[in-house]
């Protein structure tokens, strides 16, 4: 059996052990779902009444996509650091399974999270508004590279995760980035309107670019007092930020592949 085909089989051997847990705890499930709702709704109503009202609403939806797969990290990050207190990967050691199979099984698993919160998002952003205004293969694209950063995202959270010392500190460590990550970028405001350095930052977040790729597939205008940065990443968001998410992917793998050793080997 070749390399490749071990670690398939062995990743979607704890990816199926990951997905059968959710029926044990499956508030994780709904913190996923509940978490786009509330700002779907809290931005749109909240905010969207002095900021462009029915454009505003549309306009955000391509952050909230990003925001929302970027916040699944966190669910990454704390599944690796029960499963390292539980003394889970212990047992996994004590296996002829190929070691980064216990992350890739991980993060395949969380990525089925990511498609759950996608699709109740998108239903959300149809109910205020949103709507997929370009073409088919445009809208199938803009969801594959959601989740392909997702994925990336996923792998943040499992490097921080097996950093942990403990849930806890998996659950403070696995929100705290969040929040400035996602909120300085172009996700909900003007670039334009941020001072620097925050406006350089953003311009170069690949949350922003993510979150323009979006809106340029969806083809959802922008609404005339919100301008968007003219960088290149704003450019060639599609591009910056599938180079961004392989990036992630490549560089996080092999930190996390690294740190797996050293937590197993304890």
């Amino acid at each position: 059996m070749t390399v490749l085909v071990r670690v398939a089989r062995d990743s979607g051997t704890v990816a199926w052990r990951n997905l059968l847990n959710i029926r044990r705890t499956p508030g994780s499930i709904f913190a996923s779902v509940l978490q786009p709702i509330m700002f779907v709704l809290l931005l749109g109503y909240v905010f969207g009444g002095s900021l462009g009202g029915d454009a505003y609403r549309e306009f955000i939806m391509g952050g909230i996509f990003a925001q929302t797969v970027t916040f699944n990290a966190s669910f990454t990050t704390i599944g690796l650091a029960n499963d390292l207190q539980r003394g889970i990967v212990d047992r996994f050691r004590a296996l002829p399974m190929s070691r980064v199979a216990v992350m890739l099984g991980r993060t395949t698993s969380d990525l089925t999270t990511s498609v759950v919160s996608l699709t109740v998002t998108s239903l959300c952003g149809l109910a205020i508004g949103w709507r997929i205004r370009g073409g088919i293969l445009d809208a199938v694209l803009a969801y594959l590279l959601i989740l392909l950063f997702a994925f990336a995202m996923s792998w943040v959270g499992a490097f921080i995760g097996l950093t942990a010392r403990s849930v806890e500190v998996a659950q403070s460590l696995g929100l705290i980035w969040l929040f400035p990550a996602t909120f300085i970028s172009s996700g909900f405001v003007s670039v334009a309107a941020m001072p620097e350095p925050l406006a350089t930052i953003a311009e170069w977040n690949p949350i922003t670019a993510l979150a323009n790729a979006a809106r340029s597939l969806f083809a959802n205008p922008t609404p005339a007092g919100l301008l968007q940065p003219q960088a290149w990443p704003a450019q060639h968001a599609a591009l910056y930020a599938a180079l961004w998410s392989i990036g992630l992917v490549a560089l996080f793998m092999s930190l996390s592949v690294a740190r797996y050793r050293r937590v197993a080997s304890r």
